[in-house]
């Protein structure tokens, strides 16, 4: 089974990624209806634990989504089993050089070309068993996250690693690590700079540039910039978003009386 995330940016088609920080297969099931080209499972910074992000998987597998996974660090130990879980892409936090990147390709893809460890336990649910190993170092995407100013030093030495196949920002980190205050939807001059520095290396190298966003009007901007892949918030964001509005319309239109 083709990796239909790689499939469309190699057609050169920007991706929108939702995000599931709520450990929840009924939540999973609902945002995999909702048109995504991927849905990222956050065991970083979302309330995911390894059984969570299973029963996310399971929950999703009938929709036409990539399943993706962005693991809590670059510790080859759960990013195999997050591949054997079932994830087509591994998004993996501050990844700053070339060992660091070539650590991450390692925990990624099987020998000869990696040093992950042969047991897909549920990956090869989509396939015969052994035709799987055939073709997962093609199909799982490898994609190191940028957020500090060494990684940015680094970006060139980063995509030249065998396996890596593109890179994924994180503006609240970046940020942070700079001195500013950590947010999503950026407008420093610094920063969109940066981001054009970045945007630019992926084109020497032939690589995907993603982002995290807060709000569809960057992420359309950001698509629009160059980068292929986009997350809008996640899951637990747009619920209460849309809750506040709800409210606040339903209060709106009452009057005083709801007020």
């Amino acid at each position: 089974m083709p990796n239909k995330l790689k499939t469309r940016i190699a057609a050169g088609k920007a991706c929108v990624n939702g995000w599931l920080a709520i450990p929840s297969g009924f939540s999973a099931e609902v945002m995999a209806q909702c048109g995504w080209d991927s849905v990222t499972v956050d065991m970083q910074h979302g309330v995911q634990d390894y059984q969570s992000m299973v029963q996310c998987f399971q929950a999703m597998d009938r929709h036409p989504i990539t399943p993706l996974v962005r693991v809590p660090w670059n510790e080859p130990g759960i990013i195999g089993k997050a591949l054997d879980g079932g994830a087509w892409g591994i998004i993996c936090p501050m990844v700053n050089n070339r060992t660091e990147a070539k650590a991450l390709a390692d925990a990624c893809m099987y020998p000869p070309l990696g040093k992950r460890s042969n047991g897909p336990i549920r990956a090869a649910m989509y396939g015969e068993a052994s035709s799987y190993q055939t073709i997962a170092n093609d199909e799982v995407q490898v994609i190191p996250m940028i957020e500090t100013q060494q990684g940015i030093d680094n970006i060139d030495e980063i995509l030249q690693v065998p396996g890596i196949s593109g890179i994924y920002i994180g503006p609240s980190d970046m940020g942070f690590s700079l001195g500013l205050v950590p947010m999503l939807d950026r407008e420093e001059p610094l920063i969109l700079g940066i981001y054009e520095k970045l945007l630019a290396s992926c084109k020497r190298h032939g690589k995907f540039a993603g982002i995290h966003n807060g709000t569809p009007a960057y992420a359309a901007r950001m698509i629009k910039m160059g980068f292929q892949f986009v997350t809008i918030a996640n899951d637990s964001g747009l619920m209460a978003r849309a809750a506040r509005e709800a409210v606040t319309a339903t209060r709106k239109a009452a009057g005083e009386v709801a007020n």
